[in-house]
């Protein structure tokens, strides 16, 4: 049975949808003081719709643009964490953005892969 995008999401489910261990989930509520789901008794934890949304990027950005944990820090820090519900409002001036690579990341990927075949050649 399919929820309603507005439906909150349990931990397996959020678990299941992108493909990594609730532990996985958890950490990242660690690191990433944006990602807070609800918890109830027994700390069930219940993801609404934002944190859901903030999963996917923090998602995409670590496992397909090859982010570091620090790296995506430091992104929702500058930039904010994108289409996710702030949890509190505090008027302060925004950070300045994060420089982004002269070179295109497509050209970055390819150099990768040539160094890593020129290592394992080696």
């Amino acid at each position: 049975m399919d929820k309603s995008d507005a439906a909150f999401r349990t931990i397996g489910e959020v678990s299941e949808e992108l493909g990594v261990a609730q532990h996985v989930l958890r950490y990242w509520e660690t690191r990433f003081p944006q990602l807070k789901p609800i918890q109830r008794a027994g700390n069930r934890r219940y993801y609404r719709p934002a944190d859901v949304t903030l999963a996917r990027r923090i998602h995409t950005l670590l496992n397909r643009d090859g982010y570091t944990v620090k790296g995506v820090q430091k992104l929702l820090a500058a930039r904010g964490a994108p289409d996710a519900e702030p949890v509190a409002v505090v008027a302060a001036p925004r950070p300045a953005p994060i420089m982004t690579p002269s070179v295109p990341l497509d050209e970055l990927r390819a150099i990768r892969s040539q160094l890593a075949d020129l290592l394992a050649a080696g």
